[in-house]
């Protein structure tokens, strides 16, 4: 099968009753918990049965939070019978990646060790999607302690499946987020990304994903008592939404940005910038750093490409990045200087096999002394400038999020060979995660039987161009999710 043109936005699968509330984007579930068209109990109850339908076959959702859910849901009820108004996500269903705390809930990081680790707190990102109406339904898998590798495989829960061929890995970190958004389990999903780990799984799942601005969302990514960790986990890691559409995601981009006393990071700049001048310029670079990039991922970016062209874009084929190996290169080193002095206290926790992953990492590349690191520091701060002017003459940028579709699980974990090869092919996420710039991972249509998508990039805080730009690729290549789990292809 060749890659998909084009797909309706309700596109098809699902067992069961196919007017079921959970079977409706976000924005029109929280229309219709507004409207008082559905109550928040049915919507919440909707995907509590479509979770005990379908998680057993993808274990994408790991804590199920359905009494909370309940509460929540009542809550909600009772405030629209009494008149107040609701928020823009009113009874929306989300899931929680695995490291990020709900109050009252483990934050287990998937590790054997954090189980009765409960949060005092919600996260800021997860207190922000409450208070605009949303409701958690779940925590959702992830790789243990985020460092086992890109494929969902936690020590505590176990692996997550690919829904649209079991043989693959749905991608990650934010894999069972990813999973459960897909499947239908939950509208949204709140993942993190420090290199790819939205929009991966996005790729994979066939959903879409923002990774945010440095510094857009507020965030708090301390994990055991009050220290902060060092500046390349304070900078590189942002919380964001992955969702089945673009205007879906733009919701709870709205929903999420601001600031929040318990983050001094998260700067006050407004969600909407100036209107640029007509035509916007698009950047296309398919084969970041020109290491290769496999035929069906090059068709979506081009399948994208004359998306942005139809809907008015100056699409403009560039020769390259800027300084993508450089980059690449100085972000190796810098977190494995900063990580490398944790490592003995934290391999014992990864579990058996966890451990490969970062081992060859850290063996690759040898932590930088005191001098060498105050020179990356400088480095990076150079490169982020080199991207400032690159996308000051390019307001957007188009490339793939992977360059190969999706891959067998833990290939990355297997041998140096394979740990080359998805690092290699994750490499825009890697850097743009570097320079701290904003995309919108989207999905393009089927190739061979499995999703397609490419990645938008933009200039800082400028997270409105592209979801835009997303859109106007929505619009006119389609949605491909909800689905029902499929077994391996091959079978």
């Amino acid at each position: 099968m060749g890659q998909g043109r084009r797909r309706t936005p309700a596109a098809k699968g699902g067992k069961g009753d196919r007017d079921a509330p959970w079977r409706l984007p976000a924005v029109a579930q929280a229309e219709a918990v507004r409207r008082g068209e559905v109550s928040a109990a049915e919507l919440v109850d909707s995907h509590l049965d479509r979770i005990a339908e379908v998680n057993p076959q993808v274990n994408a959702v790991t804590q199920l939070m359905a009494e909370r859910a309940r509460e929540a849901a009542a809550r909600l009820d009772r405030r629209r019978a009494a008149g107040e108004a609701l928020g823009p996500l009113a009874g929306v269903p989300f899931t929680v990646k695995e490291t990020t705390p709900v109050e009252g809930v483990p934050t287990t990081f998937g590790v054997e060790r954090f189980r009765s680790l409960v949060a005092a707190a919600d996260a800021p990102p997860v207190a922000r999607l409450r208070a605009a109406g949303a409701i958690p339904i779940g925590h959702a898998n992830m790789p243990t302690l985020v460092l086992a590798g890109m494929h969902t495989r936690s020590e505590l829960f176990g692996d997550t499946v690919n829904p649209w061929d079991s043989a693959l890995t749905p991608g990650g970190t934010s894999g069972g987020d990813a999973v459960a958004v897909a499947t239908g389990m939950a509208a949204l999903g709140l993942g993190n990304d420090s290199g790819g780990s939205i929009r991966v799984p996005a790729q994979f799942c066939g959903v879409a994903g923002l990774k945010p601005t440095t510094g857009r969302f507020p965030a708090d990514h301390r994990v055991l008592g009050p220290e902060d960790p060092g500046p390349a986990s304070q900078l590189l890691v942002t919380d964001g939404p992955l969702a089945r559409t673009v205007g879906d995601l733009r919701l709870a981009y709205e929903a999420l940005a601001g600031t929040d006393p318990r983050d001094p990071r998260a700067v006050p700049v407004p969600a909407y910038g100036e209107t640029l001048p007509a035509p916007v310029k698009v950047a296309v670079v398919a084969d970041p750093g020109g290491h290769g990039v496999h035929p069906t991922v090059r068709r979506a970016v081009e399948d994208a490409a004359a998306a942005l062209r139809d809907a008015g874009y100056e699409v403009c084929e560039v020769p390259d990045v800027p300084r993508l190996d450089e980059a690449l290169e100085a972000y190796g080193r810098i977190t494995v200087t900063e990580f490398a002095p944790t490592w003995p206290m934290v391999r014992p926790l990864l579990g058996k096999g966890g451990d490969r992953y970062i081992q060859m990492a850290m063996e690759q590349t040898p932590p930088a002394d005191a001098a060498e690191l105050v020179k990356l520091m400088g480095t990076w701060m150079n490169i982020r400038r080199s991207w400032a002017g690159f996308l000051d003459a390019y307001p957007l940028l188009l490339g793939p999020s992977f360059t190969e579709p999706p891959v067998a699980p833990g290939l990355e974990s297997r041998d140096r060979a394979g740990r080359d090869r998805v690092a290699s092919a994750m490499r825009l996420c890697a850097v743009t995660s570097f320079v701290g710039v904003p995309a919108v991972a989207v999905p393009t249509g089927l190739a061979d039987g499995l999703p397609c998508g490419v990645q938008i990039v933009g200039r800082a805080f400028r997270e409105d161009l592209c979801l835009d730009a997303a859109q106007a690729v929505e619009d006119r290549l389609g949605v491909l999710t909800p689905l029902d789990p499929r077994g391996p292809r091959s079978a």
